[in-house]
């Protein structure tokens, strides 16, 4: 059998020389700033790359969510792109708080075509990169590392000589050695310094140094390394915003952005859930989100997740994953039973407890409601559920609480049904599970009441027999009327809460030293309490405590 591993063909990355790093004791303790490439690096990984329609009902979405820098296009490869961003400063679409930024090669006739899409603009970013890592620079330019230098240095001056010339306008340079997590150290901080230097970098010419993994190659620490390294050597420091994009694939995209923050990042690139080419950039939700988590202000409004989604898949017509972090449609769900019973308990604490400010609810990092999610699908019952699931499911869809063992007794009806069918039970389906084995099981009654000075007497008619009690109590008479019934315990409750609402009717009697339970349902309360006692008495000649 050929051996599928391969030790010759691949190495590992080597560690960054950082004895006295900073990061790993440092907390996140604000948000980035965040800017959203989802209408460029995004939109390069679509099968159809959207038209200027849907790139600007996404465009909206995004600033409606609160991004403040957002990556429009590619305008010098794209004539699309081009005539969107024209659409977006002509028609006066980019509120006063936002600014657009667009993205170059660099090449003289693109850079022109680049800054005749945003001419007229208040304040425009312009993002020119070149790859700087030797495998790109022997492999794909052949160029040597002075020649890549002399690159930045000239492009770099003619973007600042096209720009002078329109003062009008506030110009950004965003710079990225492109393929910066594979470039030596030494040799990115010289192509940053380059492009600092043509652009004569000051207070009232601030650039965004923005340091990409473009193609992720390492554990995060090391890029945390490497980033904490560029942040100390940088010059002159204050003059910079220090930016990453990180690409997520070795599927820790977000953690290297984190750890990104902790060594020195102030500003986030990336995509909302995701998206981007190959394996997609790091995802904003998910980084945002992480904040909430952690008691920090985003500074984004994900209260409506469920619309921002549904926005991005139609603009894209990618799918987002069921267990997607936060937004997945199942990524609140717990099929589990020992899961199941952790939430339910830690909802009946905050119920029991509406003050309580910090939220601890068990396999639930965030409340779904801040999000905009509901808690009705939060768990679901299939086989490998048990008693805590069916519990939250007739509290939360109908207000009911049964009693341990009532409740032990019911989950395994549910669990025999579901091992049978080997299918997911809705809370309607244990709904009618529950009415079909307790509900109203007793045989048609007619009934009257009186009250004298001996207490309640009770005089009924069923299965065409007379039947009489007398009691302290309605259900003292009853049971004394069907053979002297011992009731264990009794309660009811109002099922709805309209000029409809029934009246659910619980009762426990002892039958043969065991527990026989039952309900009954009806307008009328005095009914439903009859019921559910004459339906325990049914239950327990018919042999059914489980």
């Amino acid at each position: 059998m050929t051996s599928f591993f391969k030790p010759h063909k691949y190495t590992a990355t080597a560690p960054i020389e950082l004895p006295q790093r900073q990061w790993p004791s440092r907390t996140i303790t604000h948000a980035p700033i965040w800017l959203s490439t989802d209408l460029r690096d995004g939109n390069q990984a679509l099968f159809e790359p959207m038209r200027i329609e849907t790139k600007q009902r996404l465009f909206d979405e995004l600033v409606r969510v609160g991004l403040r820098e957002i990556e429009v296009g590619f305008p010098a490869a794209s004539q699309i792109d081009f005539d969107f961003t024209r659409q977006l400063i002509e028609k006066n679409r980019v509120p006063c708080n936002v600014t657009v930024m667009v993205m170059c090669q660099m090449r003289k006739d693109l850079i022109e075509r680049t800054v005749q899409a945003v001419t007229g603009a208040p304040r425009v970013i312009i993002h020119l990169y070149n790859a700087t890592a030797p495998v790109w620079r022997d492999t794909v330019f052949n160029m040597t590392t002075d020649a890549v230098l002399n690159l930045i240095a000239e492009q770099v001056t003619y973007l600042k000589q096209l720009t002078d010339q329109q003062p009008q306008t506030q110009w950004i340079l965003q710079y990225s050695p492109e393929t910066f997590s594979s470039t030596e150290l030494p040799f990115a901080l010289a192509a940053c310094q380059a492009a600092l230097q043509a652009w004569e970098v000051s207070a009232q010419r601030p650039v965004i140094i923005n340091l990409p993994t473009t193609v992720e190659n390492a554990t995060p620490n090391i890029f945390a390394d490497q980033i904490e390294w560029m942040n100390t050597h940088l010059t002159p420091r204050e003059h910079l915003i220090l930016s990453v994009h990180t690409h997520n694939d070795r599927g820790t995209g977000v953690a290297a952005a984190e750890l990104a923050q902790l060594a020195g990042a102030q500003r986030v690139e990336g995509c909302l859930f995701g998206n981007g080419e190959r394996s997609g950039n790091v995802d904003l939700v998910t980084l945002a989100l992480n904040l909430h988590t952690q008691g920090i202000d985003c500074g984004l409004d994900f209260g409506q997740i469920d619309k921002t989604a549904q926005c991005v898949t139609q603009c894209t017509g990618l799918p987002i994953h069921p267990r997607h972090p936060y937004v997945g449609d199942m990524v609140h769900t717990a099929f589990s039973g020992s899961h199941q019973d952790a939430i339910r308990k830690g909802f009946a604490k905050r119920a029991a407890q509406p003050t309580i400010g910090l939220w601890q609810v068990p396999y639930l990092p965030i409340d779904p409601a801040d999000i905009g999610r509901t808690y009705q699908d939060i768990i679901r019952v299939n086989s490998q559920s048990g008693k805590g699931g069916i519990a939250f499911l007739l509290e939360q869809q109908y207000g009911i609480t049964l009693p341990r063992k009532w409740l032990l007794e019911f989950s395994k009806i549910i669990q025999q049904h579901v091992d049978t069918t080997a299918c997911e039970v809705s809370a309607a389906e244990v709904w009618q599970y529950f009415q079909a084995t307790y509900v109203n099981q007793g045989p048609e009654v007619t009934y009257t009441v009186a009250t004298d000075a001996q207490g309640v007497q009770v005089q009924m008619v069923l299965a065409n027999q007379k039947l009489m009690g007398i009691g302290q109590g309605l259900l003292a008479a009853v049971a004394q009327a069907v053979g002297g019934v011992k009731i264990l315990s009794f309660s009811e409750q109002s099922l709805g809460t309209d000029t409809d609402a029934q009246a659910l009717a619980f009762i426990e009697i002892e039958h043969e030293q065991k527990s026989v339970f039952a309900a009954g349902l009806a307008q009328d309360t005095t009914y439903a309490a009859i019921g559910a006692l004459l339906g325990a008495v049914q239950r327990a000649k018919a042999g059914k405590p489980v």
